[in-house]
């Protein structure tokens, strides 16, 4: 990102939101925020932070961004212990946690780590924590639904945690009892980046037939993994059960479905499941997809997101910032996001997905209203000028 766009910021931000920045700024001066994760690329913590961090620079901030690096064992071990913790199935033995308690120690002897507020993101960090240096504060940071970890695993994983000073989560449903302050966070929508900036109806237009998707009725579109805990079958179920009673075309956008073996597996049972309907669409689009998934956004009618698991699903309020009504499940954040009759409907059946399916494509005027309040609901509580005044404030809390 260039120049921060002050006053591109100012034009959609709640007002006054600013010029808060700026004053909460003031109080944080000298003072220097570091960042790490284990990644400069793809969605979660590297997309939030390729935006925070040029941000928080432009207000004269000591702000620094470190990234560990492992070998591809490092990185499976942490996608396993991450799949566990979030209740899914896999071993975590303690030699799993000594094997990137090594990469964590390899790490620290090369990076800078000295900071008034190290913030800890995600796992693959983790065990840094071992090797902090007085007298800063450390904070982890955690986009993961732990409710559901196996108590064997948590135990293991409790004992780093112990040794930070705070602890971030996106929801408080998330969280896990610590005997450490547990703040809340939720994460954001930029407005400017090309994911979500606004776009001209030709350039809608120009997506839609780069992609291959006619504009000539009402489109249905959930933007999500080719996994089988985002459903995309239900999706389709709820699809040919509304489309008995309006005309309309489903869009299934999703990525990384050649690196997944699942993703393989569950793009054919889409396409099969398809069954040669025109109006079905399965997309793979490449992890740099932003302007793409911009363009279908807001191209559809109803956005749905209907998901079984679901970590906090920011894509929802993506979809909302567009002015879209969406129809969610009870999934992890997705209530946090949708208000039912007000930007959208929460669903607990594809039988009541394609209901409300129904309901809005007949009914253009709630369509409107919704996603008018859908918009102002993420204007209030999800941009990403929000996130920063959330920061600044930690950075001026933590001593």
């Amino acid at each position: 990102m260039s120049a921060v766009q002050w006053d591109a910021y100012r034009d959609v931000a709640p007002k006054g939101t600013v010029d808060l920045l700026f004053r909460l700024a003031e109080q944080v001066q000298g003072r220097r925020f570091l960042h790490v994760n284990a990644s400069r690329y793809g969605g979660g913590s590297p997309e939030t932070l390729n935006r925070l961090v040029p941000m928080m620079a432009s207000l004269g901030l000591d702000v620094g961004w470190e990234v560990i690096v492992g070998d591809p064992k490092f990185y499976a071990d942490v996608h396993t212990l991450a799949r566990v913790l979030e209740g899914g199935e896999g071993q975590v033995t303690p030699a799993v946690l000594q094997s990137a308690a090594d990469v964590a120690a390899e790490n620290a002897r090369k990076l800078d780590l000295e900071a008034d507020v190290v913030m800890v993101h995600e796992l693959a960090p983790l065990l840094l924590v071992r090797h902090r240096k007085a007298p800063g504060c450390w904070v982890w940071g955690c986009h993961s639904d732990l409710s559901r970890a196996p108590r064997r695993t948590w135990h293991l994983v409790r004992r780093d945690l112990e040794r930070y000073d705070a602890a971030v989560f996106s929801l408080p449903k998330f969280a896990q009892r610590l005997p450490l302050p547990c703040l809340i966070i939720h994460p954001s929508v930029d407005p400017l980046s090309e994911k979500n900036r606004e776009l001209s109806r030709r350039e809608v237009q120009q997506m839609l037939e780069r992609l291959r998707v006619p504009s000539d009725k009402p489109m249905l579109l959930q933007v999500a993994p080719y996994a089988r805990s985002k459903d995309p079958m239900g999706v389709v179920r709820a699809y040919r059960l509304a489309k008995k009673y309006v005309d309309c075309r489903l869009v299934l956008a999703g990525g990384g479905a050649a690196d997944n073996p699942e993703g393989t597996a569950v793009l054919a049972e889409v396409r099969e499941a398809a069954g040669g309907d025109p109006d079905v669409h399965p997309l793979v689009l490449p992890p740099d997809a932003g302007l793409e998934i911009n363009a279908l956004h807001r191209a559809a009618a109803v956005v749905l997101h209907l998901p079984r698991h679901e970590s906090f699903g920011l894509g929802v309020a993506e979809a909302m910032w567009k002015g879209k009504p969406v129809i969610g499940s009870l999934a992890g954040g997705i209530p946090a996001q949708v208000v039912t009759e007000v930007t959208g409907f929460i669903v607990n059946s594809v039988e009541g997905a394609a209901f409300r399916i129904r309901q809005l494509l007949q009914t253009p005027d709630l369509v409107a209203r919704l996603g008018g309040a859908a918009r102002e609901h993420v204007r209030r509580n999800f941009l990403i000028t929000r996130h920063l005044g959330d920061y600044l404030a930690l950075l001026a809390t933590l001593r």
